[in-house]
């Protein structure tokens, strides 16, 4: 087993640490007393023991490790080299305050596992990612190289990625009548030669950090669960349609936005709000706030799934300024096999694009026209925000620095609505299109000039129904869309979600310009308007979702909670 040494600054005796500690008792780093006994049981529990020319009865850990047990630094004596798990056969590295073995919480203290892909491990100091939970959100930070971030990703989410993966194995033979691992296989056929090496490195980390946390994935699934919207909503209808003769290609659209700056926001600042609509048991697993410190390129900030190299939901800020968000393009029924994903090209875009130009053209090249949407972008420096309206052929860019975008699921664009759509809802009021599209224009219009943070929450929280004309009537035509309540008396469309289906808003996010700057904002998890989702009651009340029972969970009512890059527990 190769192994490399610590150097001399990151050493520590741990024993002469602890009994220099317990001679003295001196206050912890968290500013109680130091709990030895505790230390103790810990350093049994993981089975430390020397394997690097250290003198006799020494064990030695990185520096890191004995901070976070709480042994101040003075205490520290450098020797020896190297220490690892004999319970896990690799090194441990500390990164909060809780330990996870093999998957689960065991103990006060958090280890990440570095891997290399040769099979040997080796000590590594320095930083590493970390993970705590707020008010239903999981926050993960990575930073580094493809590979060193991604199994970072993978090991501090990997309760959460075996969550998913049994959801998609069941769910996706339900919804398809196919298999999970066809759709894995043709991820793989599909994108392998199209994706950057980097982020097929960084998917792999994913995939070899969760296993190393006992899930059993691939990084094939990983790739494929990156992919699976436009495998099953954009490949598959057409792909079905020559093997099988049956077409079923009708995207349904996700979401309400706008942007907003100069005369229309207070104090002129960029205002951008966002909330996500989905099906519950997918849209459940979107409660990740992911800040990503790679070694190239700019750092991202942005909501995610767990496993996701992009944010899907898309609501995003690098520090290049750029801030971001969309909407899908309903009815969209264009796909070319050919070319690049969209998960691969936005990632690339949040990643390297230095402004809003560069956004544009890094989402322009090779699109295959999957995961089709109204992009809403905004320059935190410049105050200019933009409109990007990407078909597969067709595209429109409007900008300004003083007005406002909206997205409501269906394209301006005449070209992409009539050629590459059908039945988008464009001006339709009884369907989620053209309701949003008149209640965002009129809540727009109401706030003009003083919308900010707040406005924007409560924009994104309203039930008033324009079809109906109805106050706080919360249903699949409000900004805040809830197709569980909705009986769908006025569907004029068959075929479009049915009553009652566990659909809607899971979440809503807003910052502004000067929020971005500083790689912030203020999301809200389990629905905009904060009503909660008991899914045993639901599926009690509506049997025809039975098969979901086992595959919904609650989403109790959660507070706006503001988070920054960077930021610990």
């Amino acid at each position: 087993m190769a192994l490399a040494s610590l150097s001399a600054d990151e050493q520590v005796d741990l024993a002469g640490a602890i009994a220099a500690a317990e001679k003295h008792q001196p206050p912890s780093l968290h500013g109680g007393q130091t709990e030895i006994p505790k230390i103790r049981r810990q350093i049994k529990h993981l089975g430390l023991k020397n394997i690097g020319p250290l003198g006799a009865g020494k064990s030695v850990v990185p520096r890191s490790m004995a901070l976070c047990f709480g042994i101040p630094s003075k205490y520290f004596q450098d020797a020896g080299r190297i220490w690892r798990s004999g319970k896990m056969n690799v090194e441990v590295y500390p990164f909060g305050n809780r330990v996870f073995t093999k998957g689960r919480q065991e103990s006060n203290f958090r280890y990440v596992v570095k891997h290399y892909g040769n099979g040997d491990y080796h000590a590594k100091s320095g930083q590493v990612g970390y993970r705590f939970d707020r008010n239903g959100w999981i926050y993960v930070h990575i930073e580094g190289d493809t590979h060193e971030r991604g199994y970072q990703h993978g090991n501090l989410v990997a309760p959460e990625l075996k969550e998913i993966l049994r959801s998609l194995k069941y769910l996706t033979y339900w919804n398809t009548g196919m298999q999970w691992e066809f759709f894995v296989q043709q991820a793989e056929k599909l994108w392998t030669d199209k994706i950057d090496q980097e982020f097929l490195d960084e998917m792999k980390g994913i995939a070899d950090g969760a296993k190393a946390a006992g899930v059993d994935v691939t990084w094939q699934e990983i790739l494929a669960w990156n992919g699976r919207e436009e495998l099953t909503d954009y490949w598959w209808p057409t792909a079905q349609g020559s093997t099988y003769g049956t077409f079923h290609g009708e995207v349904i659209g996700h979401c309400s936005a706008f942007a907003a700056t100069g005369s229309a926001t207070k104090g002129g600042k960029i205002v951008m709000a966002h909330n996500s609509w989905d099906q519950f048991e997918t849209g459940q697993f979107a409660n990740m706030i992911l800040d990503i410190q790679p070694a190239t390129g700019h750092r991202i900030f942005m909501q995610a799934d767990p496993g996701y190299i992009d944010s899907f939901s898309d609501f995003f800020v690098t520090d290049a300024g750029l801030m971001g968000t969309e909407t899908t393009i309903g009815g969209f029924g264009q796909y070319d096999p050919n070319e690049v994903p969209e998960f691969f090209r936005v990632r690339k875009a949040m990643q390297y694009a230095n402004n809003l130009d560069d956004a544009v053209e890094l989402m322009k090249k090779r699109n295959n026209g999957g995961y089709a949407n109204s992009w809403l972008f905004g320059d935190a420096h410049t105050g200019e925000i933009m409109r990007f309206e990407l078909g597969l052929k067709f595209y429109n860019v409007e900008r300004t620095k003083d007005g406002y975008y909206i997205g409501f699921n269906a394209p301006l664009d005449p070209r992409i609505r009539n050629l590459e759509c059908s039945n988008t809802g464009y001006a339709d009021l009884r369907r989620h299109q053209g309701a949003r599209q008149v209640r965002l224009t009129q809540l727009t219009k109401q706030y003009n000039g003083a919308i900010d943070v707040e406005i924007a929450q409560k924009i994104l929280a309203d039930h008033y129904d324009v079809y109906l004309k109805k106050e706080n009537n919360p249903c699949s035509r409000t900004v805040d869309g809830h197709y569980e309540l909705d009986a769908r008396e006025y569907m004029s469309q068959p075929g479009r979600p049915i009553p009652f289906q566990p659909r809607g808003t899971v979440d809503g996010k807003v910052m502004d310009s000067d929020m971005a700057k500083t790689l912030s904002f203020w999301a809200r998890w389990g629905n905009s308007s904060g009503m909660p989702f008991d899914a045993k009651k639901f599926l009690e009340e509506q049997i025809q979702w039975s098969h979901l029972e086992g595959y919904l969970k609650d989403r109790p009512s959660q507070p706006w909670t503001l988070f920054k890059a960077g930021e610990k527990e």
